[in-house]
């Protein structure tokens, strides 16, 4: 009996170390729960498979009363928001071609004159397909919607042209990916997420465990300055980066027959970008963390909502205006569209300039801290 108290008692004495233990690494005790509750708003609220309200420009050579209601139909429907009126079918093309829009509808001239002839004109409509899972929906309502539309226009001597096959042949464009492949979406986002969860992960946790082990100290003790210690410790990682970035075009063009449509030299300089953003990220990391484990942690509380915000695994205009906002803030969704641009719509990397911007703001912006922070702590 008294060596079963005995044991008992050493069980409760760990027990108690332990939970000690981890109060006083407070940030590892609120991880626990902060990525679980993270997890479960993202997915709960953030999530959606079904987007709707997608951006579309118009190009009509005709403003018939027709017209207009076809028009009208698609922005009731919900998947489709008119935002632009554009001056030429080149214009939404280009529209497209940028990604600021999901879908270009081209109504031709003597649409309505053939419309009421019975004639069954062509409406075509020019779909961003990189992400099938983003445009599928919307691609499949749009002969409903169409027909819906002029029910109350065609009524009297021109009822029968409601008859099937309906009155107007819709004509759908699914550009830069028409076989609606997935790994022509996914493939290129995945050198973004690599370059991401690699990079950020390698950085914090080699400067921090440099500064466990005090070998950092002694770094900043010889001739060289702090800065160029910094950068000694950073360039190889941009090596690193860089020959994970061959290994994931070679196979999706080899393994996975990804189209590279645009200029090999734009997509580096934009991968280039997106390394030294990631390392300055870890960098930072690496100032607040004070063991290597903290360091992962931090990493991994980052690297989710890039996951699952930036619209690599979900499409990026099916999220809530909040989702979307926070999105906008992650260096993940301004790569994917600049690599997705290029690989798949042929885009120059100066086509993106809001998502290079964007990116060089959040760069200086993560330097300007991860160096207060560097003087901060190892003064």
């Amino acid at each position: 009996m008294n060596v079963l108290i005995k044991k008992i008692n050493r069980i409760e004495a760990i027990l108690r170390k332990e939970f000690i233990q981890m109060f006083r690494d407070r940030m590892t005790f609120a991880m626990m729960f902060a990525i679980p509750l993270m997890q479960l708003i993202l997915f709960g609220f953030a999530i959606n498979t079904d987007p709707k309200h997608l951006p579309t420009a118009i190009y009509a050579e005709d403003n018939s009363v027709e017209i207009r209601s076809i028009i009208r139909g698609f922005e009731i429907s919900d998947y489709y928001d008119v935002t632009t009126k554009s001056n030429s079918p080149a214009e939404n093309s280009e529209l497209l071609a940028r990604g600021d829009v999901a879908f270009a509808i081209h109504f031709p001239a003597n649409f309505t004159q053939q419309l009421l002839k019975g004639q069954r004109p062509q409406l075509l409509i020019e779909a961003d397909a990189s992400d099938p899972s983003a445009s599928s929906n919307a691609i499949a309502r749009a002969n409903d919607i169409v027909n819906q539309a002029l029910r109350h226009d065609l009524t009297g001597s021109l009822s029968p042209l409601n008859a099937q096959p309906g009155p107007i042949e819709v004509i759908i464009h699914p550009k830069y990916n028409p076989e609606a492949k997935s790994q022509y979406n996914i493939v290129p986002g995945l050198l973004g997420v690599i370059l991401t969860m690699t990079l950020v992960m390698i950085t914090s946790m080699a400067m921090t465990r440099e500064a466990e082990t005090g070998t950092l100290e002694n770094l900043l003790a010889m001739p060289a300055k702090p800065f160029e210690v910094m950068l000694g410790k950073i360039l190889p990682y941009v090596l690193i980066g860089g020959v994970q970035t061959l290994v994931v075009l070679m196979a999706s063009h080899y393994i996975f027959a990804v189209p590279f449509a645009g200029q090999f030299v734009d997509l580096m300089l934009g991968v280039l970008l997106f390394i030294i953003t990631n390392l300055a990220l870890g960098f930072t990391f690496s100032t607040i963390a004070r063991t290597q484990m903290q360091a992962m942690q931090m990493t991994f509380f980052f690297f989710l909502p890039s996951l699952l915000l930036s619209g690599f695994m979900f499409p990026f205009r099916g999220m809530p205006e909040w989702a979307q906002s926070l999105g906008e803030i992650l260096p993940l969704t301004h790569f994917l569209r600049i690599i997705r641009g290029i690989m798949l719509k042929g885009t120059e990397l100066f086509d993106h300039q809001y998502d290079l911007m964007a990116l060089l703001v959040f760069t200086v912006l993560i330097v300007i801290i991860a160096i207060k922070r560097y003087k901060q702590t190892l003064d």
